[in-house]
């Protein structure tokens, strides 16, 4: 069976700006769009940041805050 090549594009993805409860933004974050049911899926997203959030604070140390807001980023 042969493989594809394809490679991800700015489509396949939705990107979130993230408000902390410490008032810490996070803008343009990558949501695969295939992890969640829809574009309007704030809640599915918020759940992928969040294990994002916490795979970076275990790689680096550094916890984050939690999230306080979601806001999907408008394409131009």
């Amino acid at each position: 069976m042969a493989r594809s090549n394809r490679k991800l594009t700015d489509s396949d993805f939705v990107m979130f700006n993230v408000v902390y409860e410490d008032g810490a933004l996070s803008s343009n974050r990558k949501v695969p769009l295939t992890e969640i049911d829809g574009a309007a899926d704030t809640a599915g997203a918020k759940a992928i940041i969040e294990a994002q959030d916490r795979d970076i604070a275990e790689k680096s140390g550094r916890p984050r805050g939690r999230v306080k807001t979601i806001e999907r980023v408008k394409r131009k």
